[in-house]
């Protein structure tokens, strides 16, 4: 086959599995990044996450997750919901955990390319990525050309918006690669997102001190979160789409078709009432394969608790 023709025939599978993007790059050594990386992390802006500080060099260098790398594959996945939360005065669940665990959605996909490549293209190792490992996602999306990086730190796609995850397969054979240009930045003078944030996290264009992130606070701490952050969460339970549903990028966002990703059908009605006498059987059938998990039942009794003293 030529190599156009490996490169259509990849990009096709990934479009029937349903993903929204898909590029196919050779691997290298992420030495800007890794600068961008040492200097958020000597500024402690990582909080409670020291996973972000271990495997450091794995994270710029995919040779080191995967012997003999040679080649990754980028992938996006919309998760833009089609329906919303009912009760405006509800505590507020972030849009991209509506459904089922990203996680399991997305590796299962990147796992059917991947065995469709060693089936169809040429019998290959390698290994499926999905924000569980150290891989700078956004920075190999941006080398790929599916979006710049937006004030906010996340991916902005000009045909998508921001409402999408990132996966990668890093492969052990050489592919027809692309040659994306850069896309340009588009965010221009716009400081939206900076503007809404009600922790004011966003300190510094495409900097956020995550100590102060509303995501971060309600999912990534353990312990009790910050009392100097009362009152300005704007009612977000666990995670937060404000500086994403600011963004005018996101006029763009469409709904998405992925089953997986359709809410429990209880979920989008609870009320206020609903959410703060919650036990533990509607939060396991709520949230069975949800990334809510994460936070577990105890960790969403803190967060509404946190939400009802501010």
């Amino acid at each position: 086959m030529k190599s156009r023709q490996i490169s259509d025939i990849i990009k096709g599978k990934a479009n029937e599995l349903g993903l929204q993007d898909c590029a196919i790059l050779p691997v290298e050594y992420l030495a800007e990044d890794k600068a961008h990386l040492d200097e958020w992390l000597g500024q402690q802006m990582n909080g409670e996450m020291h996973y972000m500080a271990r495997n450091r060099e794995k994270r710029v260098n995919p040779e080191l997750l995967v012997e003999n790398a040679k080649s990754i594959v980028v992938v996006l996945q919309n998760y833009y919901p089609a329906h919303t939360q009912e009760d405006s005065s509800a505590p507020v669940l972030s849009k991209y955990a509506y459904g089922t665990d990203y996680h399991f959605v997305l590796k299962d996909k990147l796992k059917l390319l991947l065995q469709f490549i060693n089936d169809e293209i040429a019998s290959c190792s390698g290994r499926p990525f999905v924000d569980s490992a150290p891989v700078l996602e956004r920075a190999w999306a941006r080398k790929a050309g599916l979006g710049w990086i937006g004030k906010n730190s996340n991916l902005i796609s000009l045909e998508h918006g921001s409402f999408f995850f990132i996966g990668e397969l890093i492969l052990d054979i050489e592919l027809p690669y692309d040659h994306p240009k850069l896309v340009t930045d588009h965010c221009g003078r716009c400081t939206k997102c900076i503007d809404a944030c009600p922790t004011k996290a966003i300190v510094a264009d495409r900097v956020v001190d995550a100590r102060k992130c509303i995501s971060y606070q309600t999912i990534e701490v353990k312990g009790e979160m910050d009392d100097t952050l009362k009152g300005q969460f704007e009612n977000r339970v666990f995670g937060c789409d404000i500086c994403q549903d600011v963004c005018p990028w996101n006029l763009k966002s469409e709904p998405h078709n992925e089953q997986a990703f359709e809410p429990h059908p209880k979920l989008l009605q609870l009320n206020n009432e609903d959410w703060n006498t919650m036990e533990r059987p509607l939060f396991n059938e709520l949230f069975r394969n949800s990334a809510v998990k994460r936070a577990g039942f105890k960790g969403l009794k803190r967060n509404l608790k946190f939400l009802r003293d501010g």
